[in-house]
């Protein structure tokens, strides 16, 4: 059969009217990915982000003002390295009334001996390792303004706010060197406290400090002798999660566990904070793989700490 023509333009017509409803057809795009589905974790608290641009990768009960415990010391620790010029080899003498005090609070110790002459650095491992209390008082005691200890940890402490509110912390508010609170105004937020890790973590020093499993040194004592201290990390996380890097533990009973984290895997870095989790290690991997793209929660095996050591 011939067709005509017009019967040819009009099939032409037909189908290339029928490309056109194919080509913008739904069936035709490109299939979206997913929504990588977020973890589930214990804590009350929780907020992941990115150490290099801030930005937030997972949040729970972020905005939720909570004591933090002994993760405190991080801001003791960033308030003493953030002071221009410290120097981290200055020699502090060990007060009795630094042990006095952790033995009436019960608080964890580096067991420092009076009388010993330690330095600044040193300091900073027995109170970010060990969790020391009396390592954060003679570094509150060291660095605060006035004529007794009571004001210069009053000051310290004042110190402490001071960064908190240049940072922008608007729900954080300190009370305490160390986390012991005595007025119960010792508290922050997750995402308050991330920012705050995440700015302490930019100091190179600390880095060094919080990464370290145990730390080893000595010290001279007041009788002319040689002592040896050891503190073994806290943190767990260190040496069971692939690229763990820090930072700090912490418990409470008000507080319950509580953990700040960092891990760093290839060009990333990501820290992250663990308010009052039932399970502080697990939730941390969980978020970290979350970020990462991993699954190393599912079989992470904690580090392991010596018989006798503290764990905080």
């Amino acid at each position: 059969m011939i067709l005509s023509n017009t019967n040819v333009r009009r099939a032409a017509t037909v189908v290339l009217s029928g490309g056109l409803l194919l080509t913008a057809s739904p069936l035709a795009a490109p299939a979206q990915a997913a929504p990588k589905p977020k973890p589930s974790v214990s804590a009350k608290g929780a907020y992941l982000l990115d150490q290099k641009t801030g930005k937030a990768l997972f949040a729970k009960g972020e905005n939720t003002r909570r004591e933090m415990a002994s993760t405190t010391k991080i801001a003791t620790a960033i308030t003493v390295l953030d002071i221009k010029g410290v120097d981290l080899n200055r020699k502090v003498t060990v007060k009795q009334e630094y042990r006095d005090y952790v033995t009436r609070e019960e608080g964890s110790t580096a067991d420092l001996k009076t009388g010993d002459r330690v330095t600044v650095r040193q300091l900073l491992y027995g109170m970010m390792l060990r969790s020391g209390c009396d390592a954060a008082y003679a570094l509150a005691d060291t660095f605060g303004k006035g004529s007794t200890t009571s004001a210069r940890t009053k000051s310290f402490i004042g110190m402490m706010n001071k960064k908190a509110s240049s940072l922008k912390l608007k729900n954080t508010k300190f009370d305490s060197f160390d986390g012991i609170s005595p007025g119960g105004k010792n508290y922050t937020t997750a995402s308050d406290l991330a920012k705050l890790s995440r700015h302490a973590f930019n100091n190179k020093h600390l880095r060094e400090v919080v990464k370290a499993e145990v730390h080893r040194s000595t010290a001279p004592t007041k009788n002319g002798g040689t002592r040896k201290y050891t503190w073994y990390n806290t943190n767990k996380l260190l040496g069971s999660y692939k690229g763990a890097v820090g930072m700090k533990t912490g418990t409470g009973s008000k507080a319950g566990p509580c953990l700040v984290f960092a891990a760093t895997r290839g060009s990333k870095t990501y820290v992250g904070v663990v308010l009052n989790g039932k399970d502080r290690y697990k939730d941390a991997a969980k978020m970290l793989d979350y970020g990462f793209g991993s699954k190393s929660a599912k079989t992470m095996k904690l580090r392991t700490l010596p018989s006798g050591v503290y764990q905080d």
